[in-house]
């Protein structure tokens, strides 16, 4: 009997071992969610290839959209005389050398004489300061125009920052009005003064306008970069899900379709667009960008984890995904009949074992108790000629 308890633990360890080599990750199947088509577009999922990138160090200021001095031009007169003619209104756009007024001079004549006014320089008509039959004087413009080829951006960078930046820094800007697009300024030079209330100083940056889509005074964000780093794993701001001690991204199953798995990240700097990923992806990986948040509520899917590995791979698999050998058919969800069977869906080699050695002990349990009953002297042998 003092024999047969310590093979008894020996084979109840390997039993146990055997069933962990089974499991195929148990926590990553706990944490894949599987969708099918349908489930994809209504969460509307976007993914994106991790690959190493430049990262960017960046200081968020707020500030607004104005013209260049320069290149605002007025339309005057240098004669005095009454308006007959205006063909232009705010908002028009014109070009260099086109009429836009007509004047009746005062000079004597039937008629008198008339002046017709051209613009100097092409561009957007901002002002009008005149109707139609005012009279207008040498010293008063007729109307303003505005090249907005080229429009400056100003910042209201916080003092301790200005030190960081020189001419030439590039600045991504984003304007309320226009949502949907990043424009990208380079730096000029500063204001002369800084504002003793806010602590901040005006930098002003260069900045293109070649869709004419930007005006004077719009509000505008400005994500202004200090330094920038090369060969750096970053992703989205958007895939990023958790909160500050919690963070986790959803990446793309390597050979299940529809399959995004909840990884664990360690998260380093983050600017206006990306956040940089120290730890939990490699390059190659597919994260989810778009969708994301959706994902943390979609559960399990309408897909189980074992229907879609039985699609990729070609057999069998149990409910948490592990692989299933040829001998062990009892592990799935039902038998043969389409029924499920409860004990046997829970059977293990384990049990087997221990339900012979028990049955193993009984029998020599009997046999002992039946010697221990002979007379004394008697053989054994002679019990059976009795009996």
């Amino acid at each position: 009997m003092k024999r047969i308890l310590p093979a008894l633990a020996l084979c109840a360890v390997t039993s146990l071992a055997f069933a962990e080599d089974k499991n195929t990750d148990p926590q990553r199947a706990a944490n894949t969610v599987v969708l099918d088509e349908t489930g994809v577009k209504n969460l509307r999922i976007e993914t994106v290839e991790i690959e190493e990138t430049d990262f960017e160090e960046i200081v968020f200021a707020l500030g607004r959209i104005e013209a260049i001095p320069s290149k605002i031009a007025a339309v005057s007169s240098r004669v005095p005389g009454r308006i007959v003619e205006l063909k232009a209104q705010p908002g028009d756009h014109v070009q260099a050398g086109q009429e836009v007024a007509r004047l009746e001079s005062r000079q004597p004549g039937d008629p008198p004489p008339s002046i017709v006014l051209k613009t100097p320089i092409g561009g957007l008509v901002t002002q009008v300061d005149a109707r139609l039959g005012d009279p207008l004087e040498p010293d008063k413009a007729l109307l303003e125009i505005t090249d907005l080829s080229e429009v400056h951006a100003v910042a209201r960078v916080p003092e301790h920052q200005a030190g960081r930046m020189k001419p030439g820094t590039v600045a991504h800007i984003r304007v309320a009005a226009l949502p949907n697009e990043t424009f990208h300024g380079e730096l000029l030079r500063f204001g002369t003064s800084a504002d003793k209330q806010s602590g901040t100083i005006d930098a002003i940056f260069r900045l293109p306008n070649r869709g004419g889509s930007l005006r004077a005074d719009m509000r505008a964000e400005f994500s202004i970069v200090l330094s920038k780093r090369s060969g750096v794993v970053s992703v989205p701001r958007a895939a990023l899900q958790g909160d500050a001690a919690n963070r986790f991204v959803y990446v793309e199953d390597f050979e299940l379709p529809n399959a995004f798995v909840k990884t664990q990240v360690q998260v380093g700097q983050m600017n206006d667009r990306f956040a940089e990923i120290t730890s939990g992806l490699l390059p190659g990986d597919k994260v989810v960008k778009q969708g994301a948040y959706s994902l943390a509520f979609a559960g399990g899917g309408s897909v189980s984890l074992k229907d879609a590995l039985d699609a990729a791979h070609g057999h069998e698999h149990a409910a948490d995904g592990s692989e299933l050998k040829p001998e062990d058919p009892a592990k799935t969800t039902g038998g043969a009949d389409g029924h499920g069977h409860g004990d046997e869906a829970h059977a293990s080699p384990l049990w087997k074992i221990i339900s012979g050695v028990l049955f193993v002990l009984l029998i020599v349990s009997t046999l002992t108790k039946r010697r221990g009953s002979l007379p004394a002297g008697q053989p054994a042998a002679q019990t059976d000629e009795v009996r």
